[in-house]
């Protein structure tokens, strides 16, 4: 490994640190991205409950809030479930989009990933393209053993940033569909808790 790190010369660093940083955030993502841990099953059903039979407290809505992403989604519904419909999905809608953004944390980072290490490829590319120029232009083109360091500096990070750039872009597609994915059953579940809560006020009144 480390002389594959110096066969690429100095880019070969930054490449690595992309890689590290990439494989970091992936496991990561993939661990804060879970079904269970941002929309647990039965939850609108157990909220529902509470509502039956008047157990909706502040304690409980905390409770709720602290739980999951669903389940600050469900309490700021909670919250102004005294109001109607509009206030409740306005409110809903306004803890959602602070939800999104850090369901998308790291998502921005895994795309200059992807974006960067190729160009970072191409750089000592470029660097070891100059290399071998500049050695060609002292001791010619006799000796091809002469030029094989600039050559190979050339195609090691061209192969490193395509290596690090390919399962990044892939990873970050997958977290970018698995986001959207999430937030719209969110979404659907928040909303099917306001025409539930709202259709019991209806039908006692």
């Amino acid at each position: 490994m480390l002389e594959l790190m110096k066969a690429g010369g100095l880019l070969m660093w930054p490449l690595l640190a992309c890689s590290i940083l990439s494989m970091a955030i992936i496991a990561e993502r993939f661990w804060s991205l879970q079904t269970k841990r941002i929309t647990p099953p039965n939850l609108v059903a157990q909220v529902w409950q509470w509502a039956k039979t008047g157990n909706i407290t502040v304690e409980r809505i905390q409770e709720l809030r602290l739980g999951s992403p669903l389940g600050r989604l469900l309490a700021a519904g909670l919250v102004n479930y005294q109001h109607d419909r509009v206030v409740m999905k306005e409110s809903i809608e306004e803890v959602g989009r602070q939800v999104v953004h850090e369901l998308e944390r790291f998502l921005n980072t895994l795309g200059t990933i992807a974006s960067i290490s190729p160009l970072l490829g191409l750089l000592g590319t470029v660097f070891g393209m100059i290399q071998v120029f500049s050695v060609i232009s002292v001791h010619g083109i006799g000796d091809a053993s002469i030029l094989s360091g600039g050559i190979s500096q050339a195609l090691y990070t061209t192969a490193a940033g395509l290596s690090i750039a390919i399962p990044t872009l892939l990873f970050y597609r997958y977290f970018t569909g698995r986001v959207d994915e999430l937030v719209i059953t969110m979404e659907q579940e928040a909303l099917k808790l306001v025409e539930v809560l709202h259709g019991q006020r209806e039908q006692e009144s």
